[in-house]
């Protein structure tokens, strides 16, 4: 990912720098040291990011970091030191911090919902509801907060839904032209019905299905069906509030887009230390 991870920081440097940063401009070139401090409980991710936002602007800032991609960290709590020039520190802030927050609120949030299901057998997975550009980058937070990656994205799995079995007239058609097409990829059936679900059940070739907007009577009765036949995942409306629930039905995964849509940035500052 670090190629990646280099054209996303540079791209975010150019649109805060631009011609220059006119502020820092004002001071003096005065070595100095700073710290970032997180100001309310969190799981911490984007680390990597930091560190490329504050070399890409100077080469010679020092950072020295307290904690590593995952750990959870308390409200007050030092996540790393920097040392480098007044200047350059104030111009890498802004970007570095905002690539920060917003990779561990996906950390922290997936870490939320998993300890809510902990002791049940399902596991959280992602979407592909995520910021543009940052896709790798939040489902490398989702696995620091505990998740489970779902498909990175339309490469790298088949998944057929309510649009694709319209379009061709049937879903074991689809199917079979998936095996036949690509043999090696994974294949998710999307139903909206226990109907939908029995006509899944009957079709080989299939790795998993997801049961979306079902509710919990039906998710019940739908993990009883598929037992020893296919994985089930569920996904629709699913939040802290009845993640428990759908939990205790029974089924393999719980996908929720939120971790990755819904981003409450954790609070970060840099200050000045000397």
């Amino acid at each position: 990912m670090n190629n990646e991870i280099k054209q996303i920081v540079q791209l975010a440097i150019s649109e805060d720098v631009g011609r220059g940063d006119l502020t820092s401009a004002l001071l003096e070139n005065k070595m100095i040291e700073a710290e970032i401090i997180c100001k309310e409980n969190a799981v911490i991710c984007g680390k990597e990011f930091v560190n490329l936002c504050f070399n890409l602007i100077d080469p010679k800032i020092q950072i020295k970091w307290n904690i590593e991609d995952g750990s959870s960290v308390s409200s007050g709590q030092i996540l790393c030191s920097i040392r480098g020039f007044a200047k350059t520190i104030v111009t890498a802030e802004r970007v570095s911090l905002n690539f920060l927050q917003i990779l561990s609120s996906t950390s922290t949030k997936t870490s939320e919902l998993v300890q809510l299901i902990r002791g049940t057998n399902a596991k959280l997975l992602d979407t592909r509801k995520t910021i543009p550009g940052l896709r790798r980058a939040q489902k490398h937070a989702v696995k620091c907060g505990g998740g489970v990656n779902h498909r990175m994205g339309l490469y790298d799995c088949i998944m057929l839904k309510e649009n694709h079995i319209l379009a061709i007239g049937s879903l074991e058609v689809l199917v079979r032209n998936a095996v036949s097409m690509f043999p090696d990829m994974p294949i998710i059936v999307e139903v909206e019905s226990l109907d939908e679900l029995r006509t899944a059940l009957s079709i080989k070739d299939i790795t998993r299905i997801l049961c979306d907007n079902f509710s919990l009577k039906d998710l019940k009765e739908a993990v009883k069906l598929s037992r020893g036949i296919y994985p089930i995942e569920a996904s629709g409306g699913i939040n802290e509030t009845n993640i428990m629930d759908h939990a205790e039905t029974g089924v393999d995964f719980i996908s929720i887009g939120s971790i990755t849509k819904n981003v409450k940035s954790i609070d970060l500052s840099l200050r000045f230390v000397s």
